[in-house]
């Protein structure tokens, strides 16, 4: 049941692209004060002294606060979401945490000092006042150094600076695969630490109810109910007491799911006070505080037989955490990484360990994807290097190994369930849609100009849904005009929520999309239950508890059907947004019935849906085509071909846009992303546009998107994620492309990101060694 629509594309657009979105800078509340933080220069350093005398005499401040000032104020250590044990029954150490570094900085960008004055410039001003006394202590920068004999510690309360030890499958079994197989491959991968980097920038304005005791916290974020507990946590408070806002976000990406501690401190700073306080922060502390996402080492390995049949796979992860440990960034690191060990593949053999590592660096979490592109990416180049090694084709291989349609549901070695998809059908359709037999002879006419050209394939699949409350929540709600408003506590940040929302809701309805409004920050939405969004679960998991709600809209309203025709419920059919007596002209539309019950106070037709926490996992084959400069190293891609199963379509438009954007960042990630530190010291040496190489509008081609529909079994819609499946696609075939142009000249090894001085490099090498030789 489908009503017209006159919206074409998203409809949040037109107030986007015209200025009128509303983002946290844009907020002012009366009495404000401004902040503007003092932030660690340095990695590892004891702190001598804080000198603060003269910013506190600067014009316009009103207050200058340390760790001093915060003393007598009882704080709690972040959480984290890793509720499960460890290798050998251990658990998690979490390392303690409070708000300012007191006598020990330990990455560059930690906070030291707040300024608050009556103008954002008079605290700026203020701030660079403040002298800090250091004495420089040694730096770990790596993770993999972190672990070495002998690493300085990065909390003494951390032995060898391992925090989680985490594993999974059968290590037994899967050593005994290894040792009986004919053929076994092995690589050693950079998964690169990179910066999410979201249009809008950090900011926060924060006012306190002394009445109430009660906060109101406006800052970018990706649902509340994600971001409350680790506040109310570290703050010792009741999670009434803190209500979380935001009309616009410009970009989430998984760093701004969870509470940082400098919303902790303003929000301290905000009750000791009496005032608001505002923070818009700069580029700079985009880089330097706003988690960061990836910076894993892995140690990837494949067991086959003589005839390419894969036995078992086997993981090492190195994973670093930064200087202090986030909700999501263990988890991530671990159960969500393990989630597809095996990738799409009928293996149900393999073992993982993954060991998060901390470091003098930013802390990281959740990053598009979210631990699904590492493994996606450990597996597919795998996969490729087998090919290589043992001379077979690369579709071939796949095709023979690929879970078959017929043998879903499939449990994998890390005990992971995945509920649909089919693979073999994927592969085949994106081998003819990018005309994969006919490129010898594009790679000829690229070597006829002098240029590299590259082929290469990926297979994957990712979970998304899930979540840390039992259920999401939605409620739609009447208005006496004849709208119908939705509630829920999701929080749009890109998706075209506004948009898809109201279109499930007026299939079900029968009532234009236009009369159906998603309404966020609202009293109705936070009182639900609901998680944030993350994990590509927004169409599944609050896209059916919308649906359901809608059906009971329309449950409801054939009883005021039955009593305004009166007729009997039974006799009263519901079709195309109207209620008609079975056999008769008699009808009552929906909207009218709506308007006609409009005074009533709830009205009768308001209804709720709730779904239970489900899991789906879309999957993909994707191809592409690179061509490589050799005298500069450059690399451009030249086709991009996109095969993806995200279950049932709700709006296509917004799913391509999903896909693209994920490839995109994939892309980014691939070609020139990476938050790079200085190995000894600790210092960031990426910390702005100059130097952090972001993808561009000329970066992709045209990418061709093509749908292979199955749908998922968990949820009332067959709907699986799309946020993060382009990027989880992207890593691995761009990559194997990669690769497979470099081959041509004797590199078969080429690590993220793949920057033109990283492959002049190797093609330099090359040309060297076969010069030697």
């Amino acid at each position: 049941m489908s009503a017209p629509s006159t919206f074409t594309g998203r409809r949040e657009d037109r107030r986007l692209v015209t200025g009128a979105g509303r983002y946290t800078a844009d907020l002012d509340l009366p009495g404000q004060l401004h902040a503007a933080f003092v932030r660690a220069d340095r990695a590892s350093a004891r702190i001598r002294a804080i000198d603060c005398a003269r910013a506190r005499a600067a014009a316009g401040v009103a207050a200058v606060f340390t760790g001093a000032d915060l003393a007598d104020t009882a704080f709690r250590t972040p959480g984290t979401m890793v509720s499960y044990p460890g290798r050998g029954g251990a658990a998690i150490i979490v390392p303690p945490r409070l708000p300012f570094a007191r006598d020990r900085v330990r990455f560059v960008g930690e906070e030291v000092a707040l300024v608050l004055a009556e103008t954002r410039h008079a605290a700026e001003d203020a701030a660079a006042l403040i002298d800090v006394d250091y004495e420089d202590l040694p730096a770990v920068a790596h993770p993999e150094d972190a672990i070495r004999p002998g690493a300085p510690l990065v909390h003494e309360s951390v032995p060898g600076n391992v925090v989680f030890d985490f594993e999974y499958g059968d290590e037994a079994a899967t050593a005994a695969a290894f040792a009986a197989a004919a053929h076994v491959v092995r690589l050693r991968l950079d998964s690169q630490r990179v910066a999410a980097s979201p249009m809008e920038p950090r900011a926060t304005l924060v006012a306190y109810d002394a009445a109430s005791d009660s906060f109101d916290l406006s800052t970018p974020n990706q649902g509340p109910t994600m971001m409350r507990p680790g506040l109310v946590h570290m703050l010792g408070l009741a999670p009434g007491q803190v209500r979380i806002h935001a009309q616009d976000v410009g970009g989430g990406f998984g760093a701004r799911s969870g509470a940082y501690m400098d919303h902790v401190i303003l929000m301290w700073a905000a009750r000791a006070l009496g005032r608001p306080v505002k923070w818009v922060g700069s580029r700079a502390d985009q880089f330097m505080v706003e988690a960061h996402g990836r910076a894993i080492v892995i140690d990837a390995e494949l067991a086959l037989d003589a005839d390419g049949t894969f036995r078992a796979f086997r993981m090492h992860w190195v994973a670093d955490q930064g200087a202090y440990l986030t909700a999501a960034g263990p988890l991530i690191n671990t159960m969500n990484g393990s989630l597809t060990i095996g990738g799409a593949y009928q293996v149900a053999t393999g073992y993982g360990r993954h060991r998060c590592v901390l470091t003098h660096t930013c802390p990281t979490t959740a990053y598009r994807g979210a631990g699904r592109p590492d493994m996606a990416y450990a597996v597919e180049r795998l996969v490729d290097e087998a090919a290589a090694q043992l001379g077979l084709d690369r579709i071939a291989l796949r095709l023979k190994n690929a879970i078959p349609r017929q043998a879903m549901p499939f449990r994998n070695a890390a005990g992971a369930t995945y509920d649909s998809g089919d693979f073999p059908a994927l592969m085949q359709r994106a081998v003819e849609a990018s005309d994969w037999a006919g490129f010898a002879a594009r790679r000829a006419q690229s070597a006829a100009r002098g240029r590299l050209r590259g082929l290469g394939v990926a297979l994957f699949l990712e979970p998304s849904g899930g979540g840390a409350a039992p259920r999401d929540q939605a409620a739609l709600r009447m208005t006496a005009d004849g709208r119908v408003l939705l509630h829920a506590v999701t929080q749009n940040h890109g998706q075209g929520h506004e948009t898809v929302f109201p279109e499930i809701v007026a299939r079900v309805l029968g009532l234009p999309a236009e009369r159906i409004e998603l309404v966020t920050d609202h009293p109705v939405s936070a009182a639900l239950m609901g998680n944030g969004v993350v994990g590509s679960r927004s169409m599944q998991q609050f896209g059916s508890a919308f649906h359901l709600g809608a059906l009971e809209v329309v449950k409801k309203g054939r009883l005021l059907a039955a009593r305004h025709l009166e007729a009997a419920a039974e006799d009263i059919e519901f079709a195309d947004g109207s209620y008609r007596v079975k056999g008769t002209d008699l009808r009552v539309s929906l909207a009218a019935l709506i308007v006609a019950h409009g005074g009533s106070a709830p009205h009768p037709l308001d209804a709720d849906g709730e779904v239970g926490l489900t899991r789906a996992f879309p999957s993909g084959a994707h191809v592409a085509e690179v061509e490589i400069d050799a005298d500069t190293g450059a690399v451009s891609i030249a086709r991009y071909v996109a095969v993806d199963d995200c279950g049932n379509v709700i709006n296509p438009t917004l799913a391509e846009a999903q896909l693209h954007g994920g490839i995109a960042q994939g892309a980014g990630q691939v070609l020139g992303e990476h938050a790079a530190y200085d190995r000894a010291t600790g210092q960031l040496l990426s910390g702005s546009f100059m130097d952090y190489v972001m993808p561009r509008a000329g970066t992709l081609p045209a990418v061709e998107t093509l749908e292979l529909c199955v749908p998922s079994p968990t949820n009332v819609l067959g709907a699986k994620g799309a946020g993060e499946a382009g990027t989880t696609g992207a890593l691995p075939v761009l990559m194997n492309a990669i690769v497979d142009a470099l081959r041509a000249r004797g590199i078969a090894h080429l690590d993220m990101p793949a920057s033109p001085a990283r492959v002049w490099q190797a093609l330099a090498q090359a040309r060297t060694a076969g010069s030697a030789a």
